[in-house]
C-alpha cells in the first residue's frame, strides 16, 4: 500500500536512491578472490550511435603498456594490470580503495560486426570506438 502523503513518499524515494547509490559504489570495482584469474573488473559504459559503439572503461593508473584489447567472438575483452609505483609498495596505507593487480573485463557486444576504429587512453579511462562493419 503506497502512501499519499508527499513527505512519506519523498522520504521513501530518497532512501531508495541512497540504497541504490551504495550498491553501485560497492560494485564499482568488483574484486575476485581466485589467484589464477584476474583480481578485478573495471566498470564500463557503452553507447551506440548509428555507425559505432562507444565503450568507456574506467582504468585509473593503468598505462598503455599494461593494457590489451581484443575480441573473443561477439565479446570485447579488455585485459591488463594496474601496479603500484615502487615508492608506494612499502608505504603505510591509510586508505586503499582503487584495486590493483591483473584485471579482465569481458563485454558482450550487441548483434553485428565491429572493428576497433579508435582507441584512446586518457583521464583514467580507455575510450574505444568500434565501427560497425557490413
Amino acid at each position: 500500500m503506497t502512501s499519499r502523503d508527499p513527505e512519506v513518499w519523498m522520504w521513501a524515494q530518497a532512501c531508495d536512491l541512497l540504497d541504490r547509490a551504495e550498491r553501485l559504489q560497492r560494485q564499482f570495482f568488483r574484486l575476485r578472490t581466485s589467484q589464477r584469474r584476474p583480481n578485478w573488473e573495471p566498470p564500463v559504459d557503452m553507447f551506440e550511435t548509428a555507425g559505432a559503439l562507444w565503450i568507456l572503461v574506467a582504468l585509473p593508473g593503468v598505462g598503455p603498456d599494461r593494457l590489451g584489447v581484443g575480441f573473443d567472438g561477439g565479446t570485447l575483452v579488455v585485459t591488463g594490470e594496474r601496479v603500484l609505483p615502487p615508492e608506494l609498495r612499502s608505504a603505510r596505507i591509510h586508505r586503499f580503495e582503487i584495486p590493483h593487480g591483473r584485471f579482465e573485463r569481458r563485454i558482450e557486444l550487441p548483434a553485428g560486426r565491429f572493428e576497433v576504429d579508435r582507441e584512446e587512453l586518457g583521464n583514467g579511462c580507455l575510450i574505444l570506438r568500434l565501427r560497425k562493419t557490413l
